[in-house]
């Protein structure tokens, strides 16, 4: 019973990836917002391709679910390039990089996600892989040892990240364009909410659009997300459109608000209104308090609550807004 159980988790979290990849925009013309971000990308890749040239490095950063991915594979895409896609967690050893980097080809794209969590060592072997295009390998041990370096051919390095902060200021300087790409506008996340219903195949009320885009915290795989929540509901229950009920009530089965606050976010409302007198209170006595790390409360919960005006951050600590205030209690 329990690999049966396995088998059908397995299954429904690889249609679930499947569904993603149809609902992720393959050009620029599919993708939503971010203009200027766009406008920058289109203007480096007319001009590197006039040059015959691979584009310059790229870094890409904000808050997880905006679409850095999405953009990787665009901008690959565009250059007719074939693109490698691995993250700062999986880079551990140099023998990792190394083994990635001798398998590029003229023209290739590396993206590395949660590029803040590639380690020193990695990071140092980057650097005239980027500049020079030289692959530097130690080959043996102690006395022994000796240098080996290998040509690279013309690659691009996209990195993303979510805490630019933490980059090194001599990774960030390598690169050749830097863009941040911000919170959604609730227009385009409802020009995101239709598209990616039309490609599920469901119709969908404007109220219900509106809805979603309202509690999708400006972004869009969380639109997505609760997109594909609610045509699972209306599919149970045997509606042909996903009309204004059927999102809402999708919103209350998940504990979301119209704001979408989930109650992690409520919870570090009132633990800062009740415990704290609406603060300001530390990072690290909030983090204690909730029992989470400081990391997540500064990456997950912070920038929504900050965005629209429910938190602020003083020189003494975080404090809950009146507008904040008034929302918890209402709740």
């Amino acid at each position: 019973m329990s690999n049966r159980k396995t088998s059908n988790n397995s299954s429904l979290l690889a249609r679930d990836e499947t569904i993603d990849s149809a609902l992720r925009p393959i050009d620029f013309s599919e993708y939503i917002g971010q203009k200027r971000v766009k406008e920058n990308l289109q203007m480096m890749i007319g001009a590197a391709k006039k040059r015959n040239e691979s584009i310059d490095h790229l870094l890409l950063y904000g808050q997880a679910g905006l679409g850095k991915t999405t953009l990787a594979m665009i901008v690959a895409k565009e250059m007719g390039a074939d693109i490698k896609i691995t993250s700062g967690p999986v880079l551990e050893k140099t023998g990792d990089l190394a083994a990635i980097l001798s398998t590029i080809e003229e023209g290739d794209v590396l993206f590395i996600d949660e590029a803040h969590r590639i380690n020193r060592t990695i990071e140092e072997m980057l650097y005239p892989a980027m500049e020079s295009r030289k692959l530097h390998l130690i080959i043996g041990k102690g006395p022994a040892a000796r240098m080996m370096t290998l040509n690279l051919p013309q690659f691009t390095l996209i990195a993303a990240t979510t805490r630019v902060n933490l980059l090194s200021s001599p990774l960030r300087s390598r690169f050749g364009g830097t863009f941040r790409l911000d919170y959604y506008t609730n227009p385009d996340i409802e020009k995101i909410v239709r598209r990616s219903a039309s490609i599920l195949g469901v119709d969908i009320e404007p109220a219900a659009v509106n809805i979603i885009a309202s509690a999708s915290r400006f972004t869009p795989r969380i639109a997505n997300r609760l997109l594909k929540r609610v045509r699972d509901l209306i599919q149970i229950s045997g509606k042909e459109i996903i009309d204004k009920e059927s999102a809402r009530k999708v919103l209350s089965m998940f504990e979301i608000d119209g704001l979408g606050l989930e109650e992690h976010d409520r919870k570090l409302l009132r633990t800062i209104i009740e415990k704290f007198g609406g603060g300001p209170v530390g990072i690290s006595s909030l983090a204690a308090t909730l029992g989470e790390d400081k990391g997540i409360i500064e990456d997950v919960y912070e920038p929504y609550l900050l965005k629209i005006g429910l938190l602020t951050r003083t020189s003494q600590g975080r404090v809950a807004t009146e507008m904040a205030k008034s929302h918890v209690h209402r709740k």
